[in-house]
């Protein structure tokens, strides 16, 4: 297991010792870590996804306003 030093605001410290007292604060700062992570990858993830809808938007048929009306109210019959 490794040994990690972090500098944070004395007054996130204490808000963090209040929040926490009594409890594993190794395990909760190692649970908040892996949580970052996931949050990270997932945040990675929807950029890539982004990405790929925005480069396929240019390869979809363009539609006008007033094609969409028209369809929309032939189907309302």
């Amino acid at each position: 297991m490794a040994t990690v030093n972090f500098s944070v605001p004395d007054k996130v410290k204490d808000a963090f010792n209040r929040a926490f007292k009594g409890r594993n604060k190794s395990a909760i700062i190692a649970d908040l870590m892996r949580k970052a992570v996931e949050e990270a990858k997932m945040q990675k993830r929807r950029e890539q996804i982004f990405c790929t809808l925005t480069a396929r938007r240019s390869k979809r048929p363009a539609v006008t306003d007033e094609e969409i009306r028209s369809i929309r109210k032939e189907n309302r019959r």
